[in-house]
């Protein structure tokens, strides 16, 4: 969906709130997952509704949760709704003109949380220079050798 999918995502923001979450990460991540699934689910049924209303809270608490990980581009599409959406309950007219965003959101939430599992996923091959997991250098006595 977007061209540069690897940059939607601000990879220091994310390793940031990993530190500060530690051992409760992965659960709160998973609570992003549902909560996140929820949220996009309320603003398309909103949306169908075209109740603008009922999409100000939904996109705003995407917002808040997507910031927390990182998620910028997400963020951005989430607030972008919220906002309009507030526009246009100020104005009482329906959220129209919001349609192509919210057509967009599922499938941004949904590359984004691919790209948090592969981070988080402990099958993905790292490549630390020197690190764990690095091809072993030649024994040049044989050590090992039969």
């Amino acid at each position: 969906m977007t061209p540069d999918v690897e940059n939607q995502i601000d990879w220091p923001g994310f390793f940031r709130s990993r530190q500060a979450l530690g051992a409760d990460f992965i659960r709160i991540l998973g609570y992003f997952r549902e909560d996140g699934t929820k949220s996009v689910a309320a603003i398309e049924a909103a949306m169908r509704a075209r109740d603008a209303a009922a999409l100000v809270i939904p996109a705003h608490t995407l917002k808040g949760e997507s910031l927390q990980f990182g998620a910028e581009t997400l963020a951005a599409l989430a607030e972008e709704i919220e906002t309009v959406a507030r526009h246009c309950v100020e104005m009482q007219r329906p959220p129209d003109e919001l349609i192509r965003r919210v057509v967009l959101l599922r499938p941004l939430f949904e590359e984004t949380l691919a790209l948090f599992d592969r981070e988080v996923s402990p099958l993905v091959e790292r490549r630390i220079p020197g690190g764990f997991g690095r091809k072993p250098a030649a024994n040049p006595q044989g050590f090992g050798r039969a």
